[in-house]
């Protein structure tokens, strides 16, 4: 907090960027007011603060409603990075990077993005046991090494609570400054990340049911809201087909039985041409559709190609004979 309303620290943030200003007058922003059904809660029956606890949650995310075109937008971006030569870079420190990482942990395994291009930035790093000190959020020096390497075609996604993090503002200034796009989140809505974000996402969440605490109601929207931006990405640049992720990468015995049973369902075969397709492909969910239907594996990789990788296009192509 003391940073939060010492002007002289921003100065020097404005001073670098020449984009932002902070008054030490303002209010408390919402990130760090006390939730009105607070009061006396550490005196309450268990049940009713669970109920007040679930309450907060929901309206978090019932409150992404009044965003989904900037959500939109965000994912145009992503997609145009992972559908083109770009990278994914996620940053951010404290909660909000766990969320930010957790999301692009899982883009190689559920859409099966080369793991290169995705980058994981945590003021800190990222923890191998529960020490997550508060005080490498201000290690803007670290957030400028990891994304001083970045190009127009990349994108980086900076979340932080207060929208004042050090840590995400130097990530993304330097991004900025790099031509990469920027889609800044974060809970307050006058954030200084959001005049160096190419997209603004305001989460408009209520205070913490524990003042400050935002790994609660704030952390559950920044997951939801990295989650539908990502899945969207995912749907954007073709891997997914009838809500299945035909661009899994199948490295364990769950996710081979799953690449089976998705070329099944999609070519109309037994689970067992689907098996041998799938050896085929080496374990390529895409190609294994077109080659369970009966093309060369050769043949099912040029449909795919001529159709950008789009399954559904591909399968147009081979239904029209081109």
């Amino acid at each position: 907090m003391k940073k939060l309303l010492d002007e002289r620290y921003y100065n020097g943030i404005i001073a670098a960027m020449g984009e932002i200003r902070v008054s030490a007058t303002a209010a408390l922003p919402v990130t760090e007011q006390r939730h009105p059904r607070a009061r006396g809660l550490d005196a309450l029956p268990g049940a009713e603060v669970l109920a007040i606890i679930l309450d907060q949650q929901a309206r978090s995310v019932a409150a992404l409603t009044t965003i989904l075109p900037d959500i939109d937008r965000a994912a145009d971006l992503v997609a145009g990075a992972l559908g083109g030569s770009g990278r994914l870079v996620y940053a951010g420190a404290g909660s909000s990077a766990l969320m930010a990482n957790a999301d692009g942990l899982e883009l190689p395994g559920t859409f099966g993005v080369d793991p290169a291009r995705i980058r994981l930035l945590m003021a800190g790093g990222l923890p191998v046991d529960a020490r997550m000190p508060g005080e490498t959020e201000d290690a803007t020096a670290d957030a400028v090494a990891g994304t001083q390497d970045l190009t127009p075609q990349d994108v980086l996604i900076a979340v932080t609570a207060s929208g004042s993090t050090p840590f995400a503002l130097a990530a993304a200034g330097t991004a900025r400054g790099r031509g990469a796009k920027v889609i800044g989140i974060a809970n307050n809505a006058d954030a200084p990340l959001f005049a160096l974000a190419d997209v603004a996402i305001h989460l408009p969440t209520q205070p913490e049911v524990i003042a400050g605490s935002t790994r609660m109601g704030a952390g559950t929207a920044q997951k939801v809201a990295l989650n539908m931006i990502s899945t969207l990405a995912g749907i954007r640049i073709g891997q997914v087909h009838d809500g299945m992720m035909v661009g899994v990468v199948a490295d364990n015995a769950k996710l081979r039985a799953r690449a089976a049973g998705i070329v099944a369902g999609i070519a109309g075969v037994t689970p067992e041409a689907a098996r041998a397709a799938l050896e085929v492909t080496g374990g390529q969910v895409k190609p294994a559709v077109l080659v369970a239907q009966g093309e060369t594996l050769d043949r099912a990789q040029a449909l795919l190609k001529d159709a950008n990788q789009n399954l559904r296009a591909a399968l147009g192509r081979r239904s029209n004979g081109g």
